[in-house]
């Protein structure tokens, strides 16, 4: 990733054009600050801190074809992912630990389950969860989207409410999820999303969103700002002072 940057500067290189593929158990930090135009494939395992500071880099982990295990029953990955990530997509065929997209800031992802304290602190980017999550989810998030499949209707008791909503889905979100449990599949072989999608209208309505007051209120703003042909940063900076 260094020498990519170094070589060809912060826009990377165009998506996939190289590619790593792996097998087994990787430790710490799995794809750190990996910038655009990088693909890592994994097919076993990986630790804590994978994805920190991706930068525009795509990372797949999936379990082997012949393992045993239910994938989304077992762990894939461990705590603490995409830790201040800035970009990229992250697809997970399983579950991961606690601190899940911390402080993510742009990248995209998508796992099977998470731990406790879910989305902490997370700024921008979206999350995807087709599965479980543990408590203190969304603590201090002030940005991005996090849709989370909500099939038992615990979800609502686990979230922090300080600072996000529980919003309905638009057109919008049912296309973007489509898409997005589509490419899941398609990546990693997900037998989730293979389910979810064989009876799409049913599963949509078990999606929730989570969206951060704060950031719903710049949003708001700058779609108002462009439909009146006012400046956008003026009607962007008055929101964040209501």
């Amino acid at each position: 990733g260094h020498q990519l940057t170094k070589r060809w500067g912060g826009d990377g290189l165009p998506d996939d054009t190289i590619h790593i593929d792996m097998t087994g158990s990787a430790g710490q930090s799995f794809g750190a600050f990996v910038p655009r135009g990088i693909t890592m494939r994994l097919t076993g395992d990986a630790n804590d801190y994978l994805g920190k500071g991706l930068s525009g880099g795509r990372l797949i982990v999936r379990p082997p074809e012949e393992a045993p295990l239910v994938a989304e029953e077992n762990i894939i990955a461990g705590n603490v992912i995409l830790y201040g990530a800035t970009g990229g997509e992250v697809f997970l065929r399983g579950r991961v630990g606690e601190r899940f997209c911390v402080r993510n800031s742009g990248a995209l992802a998508v796992v099977e389950g998470v731990g406790d304290h879910g989305c902490e602190y997370m700024t921008g980017g979206r999350a995807v969860i087709l599965g479980p999550t543990g408590r203190n989810f969304a603590a201090g998030m002030s940005g991005g989207v996090a849709y989370v499949l909500d099939e038992s209707g615990m979800f609502p008791s686990l979230v922090n409410p300080e600072m996000v909503d529980l919003d309905e889905l638009t057109d919008e979100d049912v296309k973007f999820l489509n898409e997005t449990v589509l490419r899941h599949r398609d990546e990693t072989g997900s037998a989730v999303a293979e389910r979810l999608l064989a009876d799409w209208d049913a599963s949509v309505g078990l999606f929730v969103k989570v969206m951060p007051r704060d950031y719903k209120r710049v949003l708001d703003a700058m779609a108002r700002a462009e439909r009146e042909g006012t400046p956008v940063d003026v009607a962007v900076m008055a929101s964040t002072q209501a």
